[in-house]
């Protein structure tokens, strides 16, 4: 077979645990025709460069059950906890421990049935342990696997047979709960995965069928029907209709969607018949990068993760010492009974296993990054998820993250429609922003601009337009140019300028209306700042606008403080300032804030509609572009970084605790075993409860 440099992915079920991860990549990289391996344990995929076939890697996890898939596969295997095959084993070797303990009370603890037992369930329940600790002990390699391994044949060298078994069942049963909190972690992905349909209506060369996602082409023509889900990105070309975009965005206000608008694939169509160009391949589709990039933050480690990680490679030696001399200097030293200190030991060894401490940290990561994406808000890595909880300054650009990003009429003095109309019309020759404003005021108020005639109209360069209505000429534009005219001025248009609105003047021979536009602040705002400054975060706005706008922006937000007349570089410079004394996280559309994006400690992107550049350009996107996701994403981080502190300070508190029993003597394996998976289930509840933390 010859080898190929192509990376292909591979979805992957059964893996137990980060540590089988490490032994199953390096048994794929011995395979002849792989060239190289990756291993995501997290997101449960495999990454091959070179060629391999599904039974060739099946057979590399053999070890650990594993089942290897393709990467576009939709149907997720949900197999019942209690039925999994690599259960029955623990199932089995429990049942004979039970009899077994049954027939020590009835025969006696030195009767020769109730050890074969305890004998048969250490080989059935810890067979797949046994197999790994010996070849960790070969290898010199110390890790939980291999703790374990030495305590339970250490546990039956020195008669303790019943502690021995219940050692290997309690730690089968720690293993169980580990993948279970794994797969329900993981269940984010999965979610997101049965998001998009795996068929499609499709139009193609004049004949419409059904087809799988893999075979539709860029440029098909989808059908889309009420009720349906949109299979694809793509441009709608014929219909209207309203389009549940939770899936992308996580805001489940439908979206009006006509011609020329587009969609994407996983969300809902509501109402109308639809017909939709495609525009993108499956792979390519919004949903299937942001898929991808949850797998790949979900797999990042944390900089806690890589701390406990460090810690675990050094402590587990440590554990391995402090084991061998609790066996050894009593008896040797002390006169202590050679039996008894041999037991401390190996209670010594059972309370080392790492268990509790390797899971404390990724399972809540995991957790946390997959509650975010159903929420809407996409965390790209663990360091960035804890990384802002960390933060105490939020610096927001304005336009289009503060702002609409679209001029509105704010004010009309006096209320004059048939001015209005006028001077709509006049406008509807202008190319400029604050004329569209006028305009769709005009369409909000229903009113027939279109309907009258304006002859002789001229542009008056930087301050305005005119144009003859029935025989008289009307101007429209800045107050300068009324007064360049000798058309006269307003007391309220001082006022409306302080409030940091544009005003526009319209009138004949006389000022006949005052018009003010301005960028509207979002709806959610002043919500979002004042949750904010109850978080105890500092805000500042960085714009480019001018400074008496960029301020009463500010007053009416509520913003601590506001930077305006700014460039692209000003903006980076402040930012590099604030890093010096705070952690700092910029705001903004993800495009002409990239230097400030990437200099700050985090770059936030507003998503809008889920565009590839807020995928791209920050460490957090909001999909929907929606500041409510802001204050959740800091809650979020803040929580998930207390649930990681708290798991391992308990982690390492119960295991301090239990050592310390050794020194009156009160260590049992009993105690051991229990302390060890005790804090596994804890630290694993603990992290699950971020499944429950909302958008509020």
């Amino acid at each position: 077979m010859s080898t190929n440099n192509e990376k292909k992915a591979y979805r992957i079920q059964n893996l137990s645990c980060s540590s089988c991860a490490k032994t199953y990549e390096a048994n794929l990289k011995a395979l002849p025709n792989v060239i190289d391996a990756e291993v995501n344990h997290t997101a449960a995929k495999i990454y091959i460069t070179g060629d391999a076939t599904i039974a060739e890697m099946e057979k590399a996890g053999a070890f650990d059950n594993v089942k290897v898939r393709d990467v576009n596969e939709r149907k997720i295997e949900k197999e019942n906890f209690w039925k999994k095959k690599e259960n029955y084993p623990v199932y089995l070797a429990a049942v004979i421990v039970l009899i077994s303990l049954i027939l020590s009370f009835t025969l006696g603890e030195k009767h020769i049935l109730p050890t074969i037992g305890y004998l048969a369930a250490i080989i059935i329940g810890g067979y797949s342990l046994f197999i790994t600790g010996f070849k960790n002990l070969i290898r010199l390699k110390f890790d939980m696997n291999t703790l374990m391994t030495i305590a339970v044949i250490g546990a039956t060298l020195i008669g303790e047979w019943q502690e021995g078994a219940t050692v290997v069942i309690l730690f089968a049963i720690s293993e169980a709960l580990e993948r279970y909190s794994m797969d329900k972690a993981r269940q984010s992905i999965n979610l997101l995965m049965d998001v998009a349909p795996s068929e499609a209506l499709i139009r193609r060369d004049g004949a419409e069928q059904t087809m799988d996602v893999t075979d539709i082409r860029v440029g098909d023509i989808m059908i889309v029907k009420p009720g349906k889900k949109v299979a694809m990105d793509g441009i709608v070309i014929k219909g209207h209709s309203t389009i549940n975009q939770a899936a992308i965005t996580g805001e489940s206000v439908p979206a009006a969607k006509g011609i020329d608008d587009e969609v994407f694939a996983g969300t809902l169509n509501e109402e109308g018949l639809i017909e939709v160009k495609v525009t993108k391949l499956v792979e390519d589709t919004t949903i299937s990068k942001i898929i991808h990039l949850v797998e790949e933050a979900q797999a990042e480690r944390a900089p806690s993760q890589a701390f406990v990680d460090k810690f675990a490679k050094y402590y587990t030696p440590a554990i391995m010492i402090i084991a061998v001399l609790v066996m050894l200097i009593p008896p040797l030293l002390l006169n202590g009974s050679w039996h008894e200190w041999l037991y401390q030991g190996l209670a010594v060894l059972i309370i080392g296993c790492p268990c509790a401490l390797v899971v404390s940290t990724p399972v809540a990561i995991v957790t946390a990054i997959g509650n975010a994406a159903r929420q809407g808000v996409l965390i790209k890595g663990g360091i960035h998820l804890e990384e802002a909880g960390h933060i105490d300054t939020i610096a927001f650009d304005k336009t289009g993250t503060l702002t609409e990003g679209i001029p509105a009429v704010t004010d009309i003095f006096p209320v004059d429609n048939d001015s209005l109309i006028k001077a709509a019309a006049l406008e509807n020759g202008s190319q400029h922003p604050l004329a569209a404003a006028i305009l769709r005021k005009a369409e909000t108020e229903q009113l027939s601009y279109q309907a009258v005639t304006v002859e002789n109209f001229q542009s008056i360069t930087g301050k305005g337009v005119k144009g003859d209505i029935d025989g008289r000429t009307y101007y429209i534009g800045s107050p300068s140019l009324f007064e360049s005219l000798g058309l006269g001025s307003d007391e309220k248009i001082e006022t409306l300028q302080a409030d940091g609105k544009t005003v526009m003047l319209f009138g004949s021979d006389k000022i006949e209306l005052i018009i003010a536009v301005a960028d509207e602040l979002r709806p959610e705002v002043t919500a979002v700042l004042r949750e904010l400054k109850q978080m105890k975060l500092n805000t500042m706005m960085l714009t480019g606008d001018n400074e008496r706008t960029g301020q009463a922006i500010g007053r009416r937000a509520g913003l601590a403080s506001v930077q305006a007349n700014l460039m692209p570089e000003d903006k980076l410079n402040i930012i590099r300032e604030t890093k010096k004394q705070h952690k700092v996280v910029m705001i903004g559309d993800g495009v002409n804030d990239a230097p400030a994006l990437a200099a700050a400690d985090i770059g936030i992107a507003m998503g809008g509609s889920g565009t590839d550049t807020a995928l791209e350009t920050a460490d957090i996107a909001l999909m929907s572009g929606d500041l409510n996701k802001l204050p959740y994403t800091i809650r979020l981080s803040k929580k998930t970084l207390k649930i990681i502190k708290q798991n391992i300070t308990f982690s390492l508190i119960i295991k301090l605790i239990a050592l310390l029993l050794v020194i009156p003597g009160w260590l049992t394996l009993w105690i051991a075993i229990f302390s060890d998976i005790g804090a596994t289930l804890i630290v694993t509840l603990n992290s699950m409860r971020l499944i429950r933390l909302k958008n509020k």
